[in-house]
């Protein structure tokens, strides 16, 4: 809330702007880079500072600082954490399957050397964008604690080291920058190539996209607005402990059979016409991505990342609503439709399922 100034006659004069933070965005142009960028732009309290490979891709009246370079770059990590008070780190390379060197070389060093230098510099907050599926998931189907312990999959090379940089973020959170961690649902929106709804459209075609385990487990999808909206509250919220950690999803969690149903439906693809346990799913992903380098196409047919994203993740706003204020606003169906037409325009490709360097 605005504090407000006594007039000279007593009177209440004109409002006084709460402490300004200087936010660094990282990842600016991407999906979700894009979404934080648009919602911190309507914060009075904020003086917005955009880091990115490509300024010219930056949302459209962006009006703040652009810090142009590579995370990659050693002497850039050091440089854009320069005079920052909070960082909404967004920028990433991850992969839905194996490419493990990769994944260290372009993602977690330079991660976790940027989270070290922002406690160096005395950058007040990090917030890390991570994924509920890090998660040790409950039995049945309760609810996936927000601090619930994570799991390693050892077959998911960008999952497991988020896991390890969570680690990282509760060993130093009592060093005078704030750990946040935002355990995000699954994108949905206009402008997400790569995740489970692009990679949905053309597998269903094929008609060899069966049920995992009847389609009964919850996705718990989010989208563009509602993310962005997630990351603004957590750059500006008061009274945050030393280590953090939010799930991030959408006003209702779906089963996976109400989504998949409504994307075949809405693209005129054929519904999955068997059910197969999970068991199985994890099996045939594990021979498509060993037999991918001899198979045609620019990712396998299935991976076990994505089956393991189909797992059961029950998961509810509350912490963040009580400690953050965040509503989701954004139906599932209306993100995923969004989503469907962006594709549409392009044919509904096979994505890659990993980023191109």
């Amino acid at each position: 809330m605005n504090a407000r100034a006594e007039g000279a006659d007593g009177s209440d004069a004109l409002p006084v702007p709460p402490h300004r933070r200087r936010v660094l965005v990282t990842g600016a142009t991407g999906f979700l880079g894009r979404a934080i960028i648009t919602a911190l732009a309507t914060r009075a309290d904020v003086d917005l500072v955009a880091a990115c490979r490509r300024p010219e891709r930056l949302p459209a009246g962006m009006t703040g600082e652009v810090r142009a370079g590579d995370l990659r770059d050693a002497d850039y990590r050091a440089a854009v954490v320069d005079g920052i008070d909070v960082i909404c780190h967004a920028g990433t390379w991850g992969a839905f399957w194996g490419h493990a060197e990769q994944e260290r070389r372009e993602f977690f060093q330079p991660t976790r050397d940027l989270l070290d230098r922002a406690i160096s510099s005395g950058v007040h907050r990090f917030i890390q964008t991570s994924t509920v599926a890090v998660a040790a998931r409950p039995t049945g189907d309760q609810p996936v604690d927000d601090f619930a312990p994570t799991r390693r999959t050892g077959f998911w090379p960008h999952l497991d080291l988020l896991i390890d940089l969570d680690a990282h973020m509760r060993r130093h959170s009592g060093r005078g920058t704030q750990m946040v961690t935002m355990r995000l649902g699954h994108f949905a929106g206009a402008g997400n190539a790569l995740g489970m709804v692009p990679a949905l459209v053309p597998r269903l075609r094929t008609r060899l996209v069966p049920w995992l385990a009847g389609g009964r487990a919850r996705l718990p999808l989010v989208a563009d607005t509602d993310l962005g909206e997630a990351f603004a509250l957590a750059a500006t919220a008061e009274h945050l402990d030393d280590y953090e950690s939010f799930n991030i999803v959408g006003p209702t969690v779906p089963t996976a059979r109400e989504v998949i149903e409504f994307i075949a439906d809405e693209t005129g693809s054929p519904r999955p016409a068997f059910s197969v346990p999970y068991t199985a799913g994890y099996a045939f992903a594990w021979l498509m991505e060993t037999l991918h380098p001899v198979l045609p196409g620019p990712a396998p047919f299935l991976t076990r990342s994505l089956v393991h994203v189909s797992e059961n993740w029950n998961c509810r706003n509350d912490h963040a609503t009580r400690t953050l204020g965040y509503t989701p606003r954004k139906h599932w169906r209306t993100a995923v439709r969004a989503s469907l037409a962006a594709g549409k325009a392009h044919g509904h490709p096979w994505p890659r399922l990993a980023p191109q360097t």
